[in-house]
């Protein structure tokens, strides 16, 4: 009986293929940054730099002298933001990677640092990069992340004005739905100018409010103490500071969005109707719909769900692709 021919086993490779092979890792501080190049690259692979904007510099060039064209770097807090900046204005190609995803890979060695390691796992590619819109995009990001902080700023205060008319036992919430609107600034502003009469008071009630005169008479006749007139006082002042800076917010945005719309064709069609026409509150000052119209051909207002705000919100985020 013939016996089975023996199997042949095929020898497979197992080394795994660079994929960028000019790649430098970069582990971000807050004083100074480590940078680690491939062996074959400099002398001295690893080298530190300081976090001062010459030193960046200095970075980009020895980086470019080496010839790397691909760093990674982990998002370390916002230090990693001046890093990410200078090098790109340079030409590298930056990829910025969460930080757990650099620690799950296992095989680190403990006498390897972050630069080396995430130097070694890019060559490989082995890390997959965060999204970061480009430079204009990222810009109308930042203005409008400002415009966010500050009304939250701003919203603070809306309580510090609420609570000093309580200790007057002043209760004006009570009667009106937002003492940010028409009547509840009218009134608090009177009464930060020392006027006391209910009767004048009530009569800054606009046509809008539900709440009748009389009502909003019998919720102003309050115990006006100075040390808590003196607290609205600034409370108004503090409101008025913030609504100031989210006006320039909203100029700045506005230019943001005339860049990005920079070499693209007019729109031939008109503006559609708007699905909502009432005003909101902490609104744009300017036409916010008109805007993204221009930019993007259509109006992505049409949408359920999605208003002024929330579809420039998108662009800002995710791009205006």
């Amino acid at each position: 009986m013939a016996q089975p021919k023996p199997r042949r086993t095929v020898a497979r490779r197992t080394d795994m293929s660079v994929v960028n092979p000019h790649a430098a890792g970069i582990d971000v501080g807050a004083q100074f940054h480590v940078v680690a190049v491939g062996p074959e690259c400099a002398e001295d692979p690893v080298r530190s730099f300081r976090s001062f904007t010459a030193d960046l510099h200095e970075l980009a060039r020895w980086l470019r002298q080496v010839k790397v064209t691909t760093v990674v770097m982990e998002s370390t807090g916002i230090y990693w933001l001046p890093v990410f900046e200078i090098l790109e204005s340079y030409g590298f190609e930056v990829l910025l990677v969460n930080a757990r995803e650099a620690k799950s890979v296992p095989g680190r060695k403990s006498d390897v640092n972050d630069a080396q390691w995430l130097q070694k796992l890019h060559r490989y590619g082995l890390l997959r990069a965060s999204f970061r819109p480009r430079q204009d995009v990222a810009t109308l990001r930042s203005y409008l992340r400002q415009r966010e902080r500050l009304l939250e700023y701003a919203a603070s205060h809306i309580q510090h004005m609420q609570k000093a008319m309580m200790q007057m036992n002043v209760q004006l919430h009570h009667v009106v739905q937002d003492i940010t609107g028409v009547t509840g600034m009218k009134i608090i502003r009177a009464i930060v100018a020392g006027e006391r009469d209910t009767d004048v008071l009530a009569q800054h009630r606009d046509m809008r409010c539900k709440a009748s005169i009389e009502t909003i008479r019998e919720a102003l006749g309050g115990h006006y103490q100075p040390e808590h007139v003196f607290e609205l006082t600034q409370a108004v002042a503090l409101y008025d500071f913030y609504q100031t800076q989210v006006t320039q917010c909203d100029q700045r945005i506005e230019i943001a969005l005339k860049q990005l719309q920079a070499g693209i064709e007019p729109v031939a069609a008109p503006l559609p109707a708007a699905r909502h026409r009432g005003k909101q509150s902490n609104d744009f000052s300017f036409d916010v719909r008109a805007a993204l119209y221009g930019m993007l051909g259509v109006d992505l207002t049409q949408i359920h769900g999605l208003g002024p705000y929330v579809a420039l919100k998108l662009i800002a985020e995710c791009g205006n692709d």
